[in-house]
């Protein structure tokens, strides 16, 4: 992945979103070569020259002071995701270090691992940026069943899955929804690590593998994922509707915790109890198989 290529390719694509009238300005002639604004355009909005905004679209954020990257997210009407991927390409440009301090991680803490495991109503699991499933509580391990294909313990990816296994299409029944949600949050962990030789080697994997993943990642989307509602169709008791909260572990930086719940009384929340009795079926029998496992 190139900073300076993702640079000039998402602010021309967020600047092709924007048209003169939602921008507040007088759109002269019906002939317009560019879909949204023109360049001199964006550059009026922002107070900056034409020559220096051209120079920014090319990629040569560095340098670029927070008052001239935040004149620029205003032009262009960015939200509050793609104002901070902005800033993490700037800093990508400059060679600075990423907003969030990141070292080399070793197992999870074992108080971390008792929250998510006294969460027992609740599937519960433990991501980090590039979509690994680092851990699980037992009824998230049952949702996510499908990408646990046996009971080895070993890291698991959502992207992976949902793009290359071909069960991805029937676990995520929102497919387009899911699908966007997934490659924007890996583009928004790219501009966060750009250098993370795992997370370019997953992309580059997704690109070369799937054209659908390589379709919604040429778009250069991005988003905050904090709170909202994700459906699963599960091979064992069908389909859910599920909340869910992601937590971010300030301890843990580059780690989310996410908390799936559903309403009392509702039939996903009855379909919910299916899944944690099938769960202690499942759990029982596998501890019963490897207790007749010869040691």
């Amino acid at each position: 992945m190139s900073t300076e290529s993702d640079i000039r390719e998402f602010l021309a694509s967020r600047r092709a979103k924007i048209t003169p009238q939602q921008a507040g300005l007088p759109a002269y002639g019906g002939n317009r070569r560019v879909p949204g604004l023109r360049r001199e355009e964006v550059a009026l909005l922002a107070g900056v020259s034409i020559d220096y905004y051209v120079r920014l679209e090319r990629g040569h954020l560095a340098g670029a002071s927070e008052e001239v990257l935040d004149a620029v997210a205003n032009a262009l009407q960015l939200d509050d995701a793609e104002r901070a991927h902005l800033f993490d390409l700037a800093r990508a440009a400059a060679n600075r270090p990423a907003r969030r301090t990141r070292r080399n991680r070793g197992p999870l803490p074992d108080s971390v691992l008792r929250v998510l495991h006294s969460m027992t109503g609740s599937p519960a699991f433990i991501r980090n940026g590039r979509l690994d499933i680092l851990a699980t509580n037992q009824l998230g391990r049952a949702l996510y069943s499908p990408l646990f294909p046996d009971r080895a313990t070993r890291t698991v990816n959502i992207a992976r899955f949902q793009f290359l296994d071909p069960r991805g299409h029937d676990f995520f029944p929102d497919w387009e929804e899911s699908l966007n949600t997934t490659v924007s949050l890996l583009r928004t962990e790219a501009g966060r690590a750009p250098h993370d030789n795992d997370l370019t080697g997953l992309i580059g994997e997704l690109v070369t593998r799937s054209e659908e993943f390589r379709t919604a990642w040429a778009k250069h989307n991005v988003r905050l994922h904090h709170t909202g509602r994700k459906s699963f169709h599960h091979p064992a008791v069908g389909t859910l509707h599920l909340d869910f909260d992601a937590m971010e572990l300030p301890a843990q930086p580059g780690l989310t915790l996410t908390a799936y719940s559903t309403v009392p009384g509702t039939p996903d929340h009855d379909t919910l109890q299916l899944l944690a009795a099938w769960a202690a079926t499942e759990n029982a029998t596998a501890e019963q198989s490897d207790s007749r496992t010869p040691s």
